[in-house]
């Protein structure tokens, strides 16, 4: 593995990345709290490297990552395009949750992707699953100005994701796994900026998601909550070249093991 790359955005920010393995290239595109150290995208990447050159990247203001003093969700595009070209003007593309529905705007706005994986893009389609209360995002925002790095990442998961409280406290206790989730907290408004006016509860609208021409694998858990196959049945229908496949066994943190060979059977299909 190639350790702490960098290539440079079009507005000057450093974004560093890994790359492991030989083949066609695959990004990896986090969601909210994920870095580029996760055990999960390690783990996913050394079992890819043997079909796939992975790169694992910092979104900005993550790990070893630039930022900029203002945030806009076309800079997090030109981020992955700027990646897409390091690796030779073409890329597959895997997203996880937000990071899914960043991927996909990238697409939107004309990256060139080849072929996409999503799994579990966090849509609120309609009002029977978690829906962020009223306020949520000022309150987020204050919190992170003030560094309150603990209480954001608390109030984002509860208010945000629906987390039980007593999960929240769980991880609170495990403090390494905290201290990381601490350290990107204050990327969350980031996440919220690309999820735009997804997750209140209304039907998706029909674009930017009916122009995106990339050949799409939509996927879901089976063991995860109805909000979220809603979401995904709910964009593969608005996509012209969209699959849909359902993890049966699988919840929001899923099996490594059990995605790569969906991610080679799907990004491989030479048909």
């Amino acid at each position: 593995m190639s350790g702490h790359l960098t290539v440079r955005s079009p507005d000057g920010t450093s974004i560093a990345y890994d790359s492991a393995g030989h083949g066609p290239a695959l990004i990896l595109v986090g969601g909210a709290f994920s870095y580029r150290g996760w055990k999960g995208w390690k783990e996913l990447s050394e079992l890819l490297a043997p079909r796939f050159t992975v790169m694992n990247y910092d979104r900005r203001g993550r790990g070893d990552s630039g930022d900029a003093p203002a945030y806009a969700v076309e800079r997090e595009i030109e981020d992955l395009d700027a990646l897409v070209r390091a690796a030779g003007g073409s890329a597959h593309v895997f997203g996880m949750s937000s990071g899914a529905v960043l991927a996909l705007r990238a697409a939107a706005a004309g990256v060139p992707i080849e072929r996409a994986v999503v799994y579990q893009p966090p849509f609120s389609v309609d009002t029977s699953g978690h829906v962020p209360p009223p306020g949520f995002e000022d309150h987020l925002r204050e919190l992170v100005a003030q560094d309150e790095r603990g209480r954001a990442a608390s109030y984002f998961m509860r208010a945000g994701m629906g987390a039980p409280r007593a999960f929240v406290a769980f991880l609170r206790l495990a403090r390494p796994i905290w201290r990381n989730l601490e350290a990107v907290a204050p990327t969350l408004p980031y996440d919220l900026a690309v999820m735009g006016d997804t997750v209140h509860g209304k039907p998706l609208a029909r674009e930017p998601w009916a122009s995106i021409a990339t050949p799409t694998l939509v996927v879901d858990g089976g063991k995860s909550s109805a909000s979220f196959r809603k979401a995904a049945d709910a964009l593969a229908e608005l996509m012209p070249n969209a699959t849909r496949r359902t993890l049966e066994g699988q919840s929001h943190n899923l099996s490594m093991k059990v995605l790569a060979p969906v991610l080679e059977e799907f990004l491989l299909d030479r048909r």
